[in-house]
């Protein structure tokens, strides 16, 4: 049964309004960990796409540019989401080795063209993508809502469709320990309302500082605003090479210090002058802002 708008409007807006002053008091508890020792940590990646490959070749390249690892792609239509494939799992896990990068994470980029609100074949992928992600021993599967999978939260048949959607997918992934990173144009507060939803601590959010930043979101607020929920990160900003356009990463460092993030940072950035080139110069410069730290 539909909820009428303005039920559906008062709902967010409470929800919103607990969900908000709950996390800002876990943000505001927290100790800046600037100056922190080494118990916090930040690795540096580069997602497959990003670097140009699809194959297990990208972890050449990615050591060629000095990256700690890659975060690797579930496939595509065409090649049947080859990933789900053992030979192939064999392979990634191999080039991994060889480079001495890691897996970092798992994407669903195909969910840009086969939206999970509406394509019962995109939920049995995204079934499937634990699996693979137990195999490829990583704990965080990114849940892409781009392209024909937009998001539009004034649409409550299609978000309360979605929840129904991500519930027991959500349930078997926190059985095994992986987290479904939602990444979406969404503000930080519309991401808390569906998560809520769903209800399960395995559903959290992806954050790409360049995709909020596009949509005029506060990404400095926003990362406080969701702490914990955040499982992971994507550095972009729109045509420029990371520190020289929009986004001040400083501020991104210290909104992370108020949350105590300790996790991947991936590389999704342009790169106008060249991809080893470019690529090359954000690791460093990431580096300078995320020194690199011992894991707990």
């Amino acid at each position: 049964m539909n909820r009428s708008p303005r039920t559906l409007t008062r709902r967010r807006m409470l929800s919103r309004s607990v969900q908000a002053a709950a996390w800002a008091a876990m943000a505001s508890a927290c100790e800046p960990l600037w100056a922190a020792s080494g118990s916090r940590w930040f690795k540096i990646g580069a997602c497959e796409w990003s670097l140009g490959k699809s194959d297990p070749s990208c972890f050449d390249l990615a050591k060629e540019i000095g990256l700690d690892g890659v975060q690797v792609d579930m496939g595509r239509q065409a090649n049947e989401l080859h990933l789900r494939k053992p030979d192939v799992q064999t392979a990634y896990r191999k080039a991994a080795k060889r480079t001495g990068l890691e897996i970092a994470s798992l994407a669903m980029g195909v969910l840009n063209s086969v939206p999970l609100k509406s394509d019962p074949q995109a939920a049995h992928w995204l079934d499937d993508s634990i699996d693979v992600a137990k195999a490829l021993g990583v704990k965080i599967v990114l849940v892409a809502f781009f392209g024909k999978g937009e998001l539009d939260m004034k649409n409550a048949t299609e978000i309360d469709g979605l929840v129904r959607t991500i519930r027991p997918i959500a349930a078997r992934a926190e059985k095994e320990g992986i987290v479904l990173g939602l990444e979406d144009y969404l503000s930080a507060e519309d991401n808390m309302d569906i998560i809520q939803r769903i209800g399960s601590p395995a559903v959290k959010v992806y954050y790409d500082v360049g995709n909020s930043t596009d949509k005029g979101h506060d990404v400095y607020r926003e990362i406080r605003l969701l702490g914990s929920l955040i499982c992971e990160f994507h550095a972009k900003d729109a045509r420029f090479m990371l520190g020289q356009g929009r986004v001040d990463f400083n501020k991104v460092r210290r909104a992370m210090d108020d949350i105590g993030y300790s996790g991947w940072i991936h590389i999704e950035a342009a790169h106008p002058h060249g991809l080893v080139e470019d690529y090359t110069a954000d690791y460093r410069y990431l580096r300078e802002v995320f020194p690199e730290r011992k894991k707990i």
